[in-house]
């Protein structure tokens, strides 16, 4: 739970905001030490992310998305990882989305999974490409219906005259496939994979003395290296 440094001081105030240098939370973790790594990031990040399920995370699978653009003006926003193997970690958005927009041009991205919770998150970072239509269409037909019908309505990031001119585009694509069963996958719409060149295990730990590992690609493969927190 947090620790407040000045609890009487907030409640004579009421507010909030003014205790917010006192908030945090003390780190009482296990080490993570170099020998209790697996052999691959891949194989480390499937682990966690099988301790975070176990664990009840709430959406375990969210990944905090960065990207910039031709400017190298930063955006972030959370996306959910649909894939994962040795090639690297995939979403799925729309290819008009601003996100598709900055990875087009600099073709470079930054995930982080933020397990608060355990006290953890680990960070992904490199090149992206998209997904095969192929793989694009497996994950696509594993969607609800609803999911499928909402990528064809939504012009992603764009701006819109409210939230009825969405319900009004919702409820034309929904009459435009009323009759059909199975819905296809738009042709602006698909996955990104990060090809990840560093992946950092980050384990919270007492008096901010935070473990930090990370596996990078060299020219012989991987190497991995702790770094001060």
């Amino acid at each position: 739970m947090p620790e407040f440094d000045d609890v009487d001081t907030m409640g004579d105030r009421g507010d909030l905001a003014l205790c917010l240098p006192g908030m945090r939370v003390s780190y009482e973790s296990e080490p993570l030490e170099e020998a209790a790594l697996a052999g691959t990031w891949t194989e480390q990040l499937q682990h966690w992310l099988d301790q975070a399920v176990s664990a009840g995370v709430a959406e375990p699978n969210a990944m905090v998305l960065a990207t910039a653009d031709a400017e190298g003006r930063p955006s972030s926003r959370t996306v959910l990882c649909k894939g994962l193997d040795p090639r690297g970690v995939v979403f799925y958005t729309n290819y008009t989305s601003a996100k598709s927009h900055d990875l087009t041009v600099t073709r470079y991205a930054s995930v982080t999974f933020p397990w608060y919770a355990l006290h953890r998150q680990v960070t992904v970072r490199g090149e992206v490409e998209k997904v095969d239509v192929s793989e694009t269409a497996a994950y696509w037909a594993s969607r609800p219906r609803g999911s499928q019908l909402g990528a064809w309505a939504s012009p992603q990031s764009r701006v819109v005259g409210g939230r009825r001119e969405l319900d009004n585009a919702l409820h034309s694509v929904q009459r435009r496939f009323a009759d059909v069963e199975q819905v296809p996958f738009p042709p602006h719409w698909g996955g990104w994979r990060i090809r990840p060149d560093l992946v950092e295990f980050w384990q919270g730990r007492q008096d901010r003395m935070h473990d930090r590992l990370r596996y990078v690609r060299t020219e012989d493969g991987w190497a991995l290296e702790r770094i001060a927190p």
